[in-house]
């Protein structure tokens, strides 16, 4: 399947929460859990949005990466959502922190529900 094609499904809260599930990474959904309650999104939500918020943001350095990551990846697909939603987590964990300007999330749109 296409990354793009993925993504899309993504948009679907359901499948944006069970696609993180079937990751199968229990320390990886508490993250979610965590990051998701300070912008009053479901976990599908946040999935959703992280993956577009990387798609949009993410740095060449940051595209590098997960590319870098895909090559040596049993589950190319699993891999590269672990490290969108990871550098999302990231991002807003940044911009949460006392130092760093409150903006929100790390899409920029000042904590909106309405994630693009």
């Amino acid at each position: 399947m296409l990354l793009g094609a993925i993504m899309n499904d993504l948009r679907d809260e359901s499948a944006a929460a069970a696609a993180l599930i079937g990751l199968g990474d229990v320390v990886l959904v508490a993250q979610v859990e965590a990051a998701r309650i300070p912008h009053d999104e479901s976990i599908g939500d946040y999935v959703s949005g992280a993956t577009r918020r990387f798609a949009s943001q993410a740095s060449d350095e940051d595209w590098l990466a997960i590319m870098t990551a895909l090559e040596r990846a049993e589950n190319p697909a699993a891999a590269c959502l672990t490290a969108m939603i990871r550098w999302s987590i990231a991002r807003d964990a940044a911009q949460m922190e006392p130092s760093a300007p409150s903006t929100g999330c790390s899409c920029g749109e000042g904590g909106r529900r309405d994630h693009a």
